[in-house]
């Protein structure tokens, strides 16, 4: 599903979508409201999505739709690549987050790469969440550190950080894709996270994996 409200730019997004026979296209909106009543009719398995629209914002469309449908991806396509409404975007349960000014988005590739289980980023935007990460100041002694994750966790969000896919980290752990599935259920509620971006952002933030060489 795709939520845009710039006509011209809609429609060129719906061609490219439409022409993929890998991807099927349920519905359009141009609006939040449009949005959240089609989303509610469609439950679709991917919903890419403007922030900016005339009648709120997209960050109110990815936390309601995060919250009513769990399993499904979201990722942005949009012209803000500042860095509070990346992390904004991230936080609200994004996993992909793709800027329109960018010459080399692969709409359609971008969307199979979310739904394979890798978070497609504008390369701008992931230096604009390194630079965050490395900014921020270690958790003080007095606040409460993370919950624990075992060690199979740890592999399966250092996995997940390096962008590979859920079947990669199941053969790499020889186990199956459902039982990595249950594993990212576990991490996302110990870490209090709603999205594979925020969880790989939290996790690096409180020293639980390195993305180093």
């Amino acid at each position: 599903m795709l939520v845009e409200d710039d006509a011209p730019i809609r429609e060129r997004m719906v061609s490219i979508l439409r022409g993929s026979e890998s991807l099927e296209l349920v519905a359009v909106a141009a609006t939040l409201e449009q949005a959240q009543d089609l989303c509610a009719a469609h439950v679709p398995a991917v919903l890419v999505t403007d922030l900016k629209l005339p009648d709120g914002s997209g960050l109110d469309l990815i936390r309601t739709t995060r919250r009513l449908y769990p399993a499904m991806e979201i990722m942005v396509v949009s012209v803000l690549g500042d860095e509070r409404s990346v992390l904004a975007a991230i936080e609200a349960g994004a996993a992909g987050y793709i800027l329109k000014d960018s010459t080399s988005v692969d709409l359609v590739g971008s969307v199979l790469d979310l739904v394979a289980g890798r978070s497609p980023i504008s390369t701008s935007i992931a230096r604009t969440i390194v630079r965050r990460v490395q900014a921020s100041p270690p958790p003080a002694a007095s606040e409460p550190s993370p919950p624990a994750l075992t060690e199979r966790e740890i592999d399966i969000l250092w996995g997940i950080a390096k962008g590979f896919t859920y079947g990669d980290i199941a053969e790499r752990l020889g186990i199956s894709r459902n039982t990595v599935l249950t594993h990212i259920k576990n991490i996302y509620r110990k870490l209090e996270v709603n999205s594979r971006g925020e969880a790989v952002f939290t996790a690096i933030n409180h020293k639980i994996i390195s993305i180093g060489p």
